[in-house]
């Protein structure tokens, strides 16, 4: 069997190792050190927009942190894109607050604004103000900012910007991961860039981000003992991982370039297979296009296609299954209009890694057009 092409595998530079040998040199092995003070400067020059930045141990944790600094308790709604990885929303449930589950529009696959906009009335009409929103960039295609922030600021609901898949994308012109009150990176080994595990809380609020690193490092209080008012959190990325970031962010706009590069061959190449459409970047939109999608005429489409794929060793996945699907999530409130549900049952991520080679892109492309011949 030919060897194993993977959906999204880890790209190293071989410029994070110098960084990685400089924390052993100086002993800097321990969480904290002056590659998590480097890391996070890279990435505020990066974003740019008066951004800070917390580097924390995952996204997730940035998002946990997030709900916790926007004050999301015990009992409160918080509104979240039902289209999504189940970690934009556990963290609302960590917090013992109730998820509030809203329905893509076929644009972006992203939150709808319109039922954003019922399920913020409906929830007040009910007795309950959401008291956050999560809005997710979907597979590095920026959600409709516009019109979510514009609904969020009439209501006066802070936007968590859930910005995992979206590191190099743009929403006219303005870096994704700096749009929400509190927004989150992800630098897990499967993303855009990777520290192996990682993230980061991304805020204008010093005040915020102070709280953020506090509460990151297990809320200890500033006494020669261990005081703590507080409960705190192992959640602070350490100095090694964060020496791979730091190599990573050298060459991020060369990942996004080649990310882009892999996306655009499988839609010169599929142009005239009339079972598969694509995701086209809305005129405002810039993707990073972390994984490339398509989408095909039924799920019976879909898993045989996944399956003939799997038989040649080539790892594709079906899109996110909506959270409103999850049987952790059945009983929450959900808004729906059939999009996110269809997206799944058609909907196929295709080998996208930076690192693809031209062989394995074309292995890839052989592959589906042969199915599609058939």
């Amino acid at each position: 069997m030919e060897s194993k092409i993977w959906l999204s595998s880890p790209h190293m530079s071989g410029k994070e190792q110098s960084y990685v040998q400089n924390a052993f040199d100086t002993n800097w092995i321990a969480p904290l050190g002056p590659h998590v003070d480097g890391f996070e400067d890279d990435i505020q020059n990066y974003l740019k927009e008066d951004s800070l930045v917390a580097a924390l141990s995952s996204g997730t944790a940035a998002l946990h942190l997030g709900l916790i600094i926007l004050g999301v308790k015990q009992g409160d709604e918080v509104i979240c894109q039902s289209k999504t990885f189940s970690a934009s929303a556990n963290p609302i449930v960590y917090q013992g607050a109730t998820p509030i589950f809203v329905d893509s529009e076929n644009d972006t696959w992203n939150m709808s604004p319109e039922l954003l906009e019922e399920a913020i009335k409906d929830r007040i009409k009910k007795g309950k103000k959401p008291k956050a929103i999560i809005a997710v960039h979907l597979y590095g295609m920026p959600y409709k900012a516009d019109e979510i922030h514009t609904i969020a600021k009439a209501y006066n609901i802070p936007v968590l910007e859930d910005s995992a898949e979206s590191l190099g994308s743009t929403y006219k012109e303005q870096k994704c991961g700096t749009f929400g009150d509190i927004s989150i990176l992800s630098f897990n080994g499967n993303k855009i860039i990777t520290t192996s595990g990682g993230g980061a809380l991304v805020t204008k609020n010093q005040e915020w981000k102070e709280k953020a690193v506090f509460l990151a490092t297990q809320a200890r209080e500033k006494a020669v003992e261990y005081h703590h008012k507080s409960i705190g959190y192992n959640y602070r990325l350490s100095n090694v991982l964060a020496g791979i970031g730091r190599g990573q962010m050298e060459v991020l706009d060369d990942r996004v370039k080649a990310r882009r590069a892999v996306y655009k061959a499988y839609e010169d190449n599929f142009s005239n297979i009339e079972d598969i459409s694509f995701l086209d970047e809305p005129t405002s939109a810039f993707s990073n296009r972390w994984l490339s999608c398509i989408l095909t005429p039924s799920e019976t489409v879909r898993e045989a296609l996944r399956l003939k794929l799997l038989e040649q060793n080539i790892e594709t996945r079906p899109l996110w299954k909506p959270m409103h699907q999850q049987p952790i999530f059945e009983s929450c409130p959900s808004y729906l209009n059939g999009v996110s549900d269809a997206l799944f049952k058609k909907g196929l991520c295709l080998p996208s890694g930076s690192n693809l080679t031209e062989n394995e892109l074309d292995r890839v492309i052989s592959a589906i057009k042969t199915y599609f011949r058939a």
